[in-house]
Order: C-alpha cells, then structure tokens, then sequence
C-alpha cells in the first residue's frame, strides 16, 4: 500500500497572530541560534504569552514584535557580557523596528519589554506586555522543556550531569558552570516565585511541579 506524500508543513510566519509582521521580523531574530533558543523557542513563547496574554490583556502587535527579537543577540552564558544581552538585544530591535516605520512610543514598549524579560539582567518589567514576556520566557526554562534545555545547554559548554559524590551540594558550593543539576537549586526551581502576571502564575503550578519531580527523581536514583 503506497503512502501519501506528507502534507507540506505550514510556513513558520503563519504560526504568529501576524504573519506579515512575523514575516518581516524573523530574518532578525538571531544573530546564532543554539538548541535551547531557536525558532521552536520562539513559538513557544508566543503560545505562552498568548496564553498569559488572554487572561491579563496586553498589545498583541507590542508582543509579537518583543517576542520574534527577544533573542536577536546571543551572548554566550559564561560571558562577562551576558547581563547585557538584552540590552544589547533591545537596541537591535530599535533599528528593526525603526528600518519598519514604526512609532517611536511603540519601539520604545517593544525595546523596554526586551531588555527586561532576561533573568541576568534584573531590569524590573514596568510594563504589562514586558511582564508578559518575562513570564511566557521563564515558564520556557520550567517543566519537561525546561529539563531538556538545561541539560543541552550543559552538555553544549561541556558540562556534567552532576557532581558525582554530591549531586545536591549538601557539602560544597554550587557550581552551576560544571554541573547541569546545580543548575536547579541556583535557578530553575525558584522561577516560578519571580513571575509577575497571574496567570503566569497559575501556568508555572503544573511545570514547578514537573521540574521538581524531575531534580528529586534523579537525586533518589542518584542515591
């Protein structure tokens, strides 16, 4: 029996709330992709954030643009300058946007909802389409895909899965650099106290649950 061709998949801009914008947008959201930030990353923020966005409001145009070019400069995490990438990251989009016509006003919400969704740069979101992103982008380093990022973004700078005589630091420092499971303790289990919209909040439930499950798990294997 002969199998149907596969149906073409669709094109990623049709994935967004505005395909022409998204269109326009995504030859400038990396400058170097890695498997934990890449087009799949995207997409999984947007649902998230439209997730967020329907239960708490927000400029869909404002979001979708922070959105596609939240991750347009990539700083590797051992560098120095990595608290700045989003800054770094805003100010691409300012010339994308501005290169687009787009208000000053607009740029400057797009700009701001940027800079501030990063967890190393500590900038507090003051807007609700920057909270918004900020929650949609740490609910991705939470759950299933959380574990998974941490562990390819450990193996990627050569780390180890854990220490291997203490794996939950009971009786050294964390050291996050060298092990994937310090990781946990230094950031991912907190993520979900930091989360500033409500339903934000309600979505984190479930994957701080998962991440948990996932660190005690491997910790009584572990012994």
């Amino acid at each position: 029996m002969s199998r149907l061709p596969p149906s073409p998949e669709p094109p990623m801009h049709d994935q967004f709330s505005d395909p022409a914008l998204a269109r326009a947008l995504l030859p400038h959201a990396f400058d170097k992709r890695d498997g934990a930030h890449d087009e799949a990353h995207l997409l999984r923020v947007w649902r998230n954030a439209l997730k967020i966005q329907a239960g708490e409001g927000g400029d869909l145009r404002i979001l979708l643009a922070a959105t596609l070019l939240h991750d347009c400069i990539w700083v590797d995490k051992a560098s120095p300058e990595r608290p700045r990438a989003s800054r770094m990251a805003a100010e691409k989009a300012r010339e994308v946007l501005a290169a687009l016509d787009w208000d000053g006003a607009e740029i400057d919400r797009v700009a701001h909802a940027i800079e501030a969704h990063s967890y190393s740069a500590a900038i507090p979101p003051e807007t609700l389409e920057a909270r918004i992103l900020q929650d949609a982008d740490r609910l991705d380093a939470m759950g299933f895909i959380g574990v998974a990022r941490c562990l390819w973004l450990a193996g990627a700078r050569g780390a180890v899965i854990c220490h291997a005589t203490d794996p939950a630091a009971a009786g050294r420092p964390l050291d996050d650099a060298a092990h994937a499971l310090d990781h946990f303790q230094t950031k991912l289990l907190g993520l979900g106290d930091g989360l500033t919209t409500a339903t934000g909040r309600r979505l984190a439930e479930t994957r701080a649950a998962r991440l948990r499950a996932f660190y005690d798990g491997l910790l009584e294997e572990l012994g």
